[in-house]
């Protein structure tokens, strides 16, 4: 990569007590466009950062955590750093996440976790001794964030709150259309059964066409039913859409099935992103579309 001194790359580590919420942390980072990559060794920041200048991706933005599940290379922590810090092309912060004992150790109990340097002490024993290693980072420190009242969903809303940009917008929604003769998606959050509706299937001149074709959207769109339910279906999804982006949900998948995952699915699919997407970033696949050959 062709790095570019006037842009430099933003580079947040992440660090801190073990329980403390790294993963949330990291997670939230990813949701606001990071390259994100958990537990690095430290002694790999080297060959790290020479896959990053040679790379052709336009990274602009990058987190990482280094703890102590890598202890065997915490003494290498302290160089790592220091060459982080010398490269002129990287904006580097660290981010140091603490917790008080009683917290780390309370977590611990209801996750049943063994801490990662108790070594068959009591897992109070590790907290210490990680907490007096970790000591020696204090001085490098930018940020400390302490998550000792903090819910997972506070920790996710106070690192959007610091690091988002006003341009960024973390909720989105992807919608996918699908046939369920060829199985339910998965990962679905919301999934609605649309086979209910008048199938261009029985059409001749649409069977050989999908619901991206304006032909048949229009045959889907034109019947009451489909109409009613469109309606019905917008009215739901905007009063359950603010609910899930409050929880703290960063992404929610919409699933609409129909038999083949050709017709009816997919120009509803299109028709519902493109609605939202005044509000919301919205997304739609159309996950079994190419499944027939000759469509179009």
């Amino acid at each position: 990569m062709t790095v570019d001194k006037k842009e430099r790359i933003q580079l947040v580590v992440i660090t801190g007590m073990s329980g403390a919420g790294k993963t949330v942390a990291i997670q939230s980072f990813e949701d606001l466009g990071y390259f994100c990559i958990d537990n690095l060794p430290p002694s790999l920041i080297e060959k790290f950062l020479n896959l990053l200048r040679d790379s052709t991706a336009d990274i602009k933005k990058i987190a990482l955590v280094m703890d102590l599940r890598g202890r065997e290379f915490f003494d290498s922590m302290f160089d790592a750093l220091d060459q982080l810090a010398q490269e002129d092309w990287l904006q580097e912060q660290i981010i140091f996440l603490d917790a008080d004992n009683e917290t780390l150790l309370r977590r611990y109990k209801e996750t049943r976790r063994s801490h990662p340097l108790a070594n068959g002490q009591l897992t109070l024993a590790g907290i210490k001794k990680e907490r007096q290693l970790l000591s020696k980072l204090h001085d490098r420190v930018k940020k400390t964030i302490d998550t000792t009242r903090l819910s997972p969903k506070q920790l996710r809303e106070k690192i959007v709150n610091l690091y988002s940009t006003t341009d960024e917008q973390v909720f989105s929604v992807h919608f996918v259309s699908f046939g369920f003769k060829y199985g339910v998606l998965l990962d679905a959050d919301l999934m609605f059964d649309v086979r209910f509706l008048p199938n261009p299937h029985y059409i001749d001149h649409l069977r050989p066409l999908t619901g991206l074709n304006p032909d048949v959207s229009d045959y889907v769109m034109k019947w009451p039913e489909t109409e009613k339910f469109y309606e019905k279906l917008i009215d739901f999804l905007q009063f359950l859409l603010p609910q899930y982006r409050e929880e703290g949900k960063s992404q929610l998948v919409v699933a609409i099935g129909c038999t083949g995952g050709q017709h009816r699915s997919v120009a509803l699919t299109e028709r519902l992103a493109k609605h939202l997407s005044k509000q919301y970033v919205t997304h739609a696949t159309h996950r079994d579309i190419e499944k027939r050959k000759g469509y179009q």
